[in-house]
């Protein structure tokens, strides 16, 4: 059975998504709810160190959440992800793409 574990913390400049199970066609309605409507206002982080597997449809949750976040000046950002999710996203070609970081501390950097 497909599950997605999702816990929320609001930052001062962003709002942490972390993220346990699979992000997959069956699991992502939650998350895309909550990624489109965050990344209008303030950055959206995606903790996926508990990632188990990430197929296309989340990964066109993340590419559009990167989309919406520059038509509003915010961003995604994409923490410590684990092998699965690494490996996913490195698939896509698009790995220069996404704005990898190790702690929330990094938001206020970039």
């Amino acid at each position: 059975m497909n599950q997605l574990a999702m816990t929320e913390k609001i930052g001062p400049n962003y709002v942490l998504l972390e993220l346990v199970g699979d992000v997959n066609a069956y699991t992502i309605s939650e998350l895309q709810e909550k990624v489109y409507r965050y990344i209008i206002d303030t950055n959206v982080v995606l903790d996926m160190a508990g990632v188990a597997t990430v197929d296309s449809s989340g990964l066109g949750v993340i590419l559009a959440g990167i989309n919406d976040g520059e038509d509003n000046d915010t961003k995604l950002f994409i923490m410590n992800p684990s092998d699965a999710a690494h490996y996913a996203l490195t698939r896509t070609g698009f790995w220069n793409t996404f704005n990898i970081i190790h702690a929330v501390t990094e938001v206020s950097d970039a």
